[in-house]
């Protein structure tokens, strides 16, 4: 039994930018897993380096036939403090975009993936009444950034990032009940 695939089927690698490009000090995991009483038993640290190394990443992803290529562009190094704007990292951000191009890769951007700014979760994270509207601002500040791209993921696995606010908002109270 063989399977045809419609000619323009996406055959493709996925990476977070958190778990791949490594030493994202501005963002709330990188925060939580180097806390002194931290859950996370592993750091991320330099991961794979794909900060630096993502031109041998994709030319890895090219030879291997795949014809896309989803990763995600980091929220806390494109805005690593409220309203400031990182052009070197869209810039950045944009050289991978048409570092896929060249290649004949299609280029796949997620715009979160599970990681925000640590100012937003110190501001109260995604709970937070204003959250949304920073979320746009970010949006706005990467989309002239995209020309090429034709598949955006807003941000992946939204059903984690409510799980993971519901943990947090249960942990809270039963701290505060525990208090009580």
């Amino acid at each position: 039994m063989s399977a045809a695939f419609p000619p323009h089927f996406l055959w493709g690698a996925a990476t977070s930018a958190h778990q791949t490009e490594g030493n994202n000090t501005g963002s709330d995991l990188w925060a939580l897993e180097n806390a002194p009483d931290s859950p996370l038993r592993e750091r991320s640290g330099d991961a794979c380096d794909s900060l630096h190394r993502w031109q041998d990443d994709l030319d890895l992803v090219a030879r291997l036939g795949l014809t896309a290529y989803r990763f995600s562009v980091e929220w806390a190094r494109v805005e690593p403090a409220p309203g400031r704007i990182s052009r070197a990292m869209l810039g950045h951000y944009r050289r991978i975009i048409e570092g896929c191009l060249s290649r004949g890769i299609t280029p796949v951007v997620t715009l979160h993936h599970f990681t925000s700014p640590l100012w937003l979760r110190t501001a109260g994270g995604w709970g937070a009444s204003d959250a949304p509207d920073l979320f746009a601002r970010y949006a706005r500040a990467v989309r002239p950034y995209l020309d090429g791209v034709e598949w955006v993921c807003t941000i992946n696995e939204p059903n984690m990032l409510a799980t993971v606010a519901a943990i947090r908002a249960l942990g809270a109270a039963t701290r505060w009940a525990a208090r009580a």
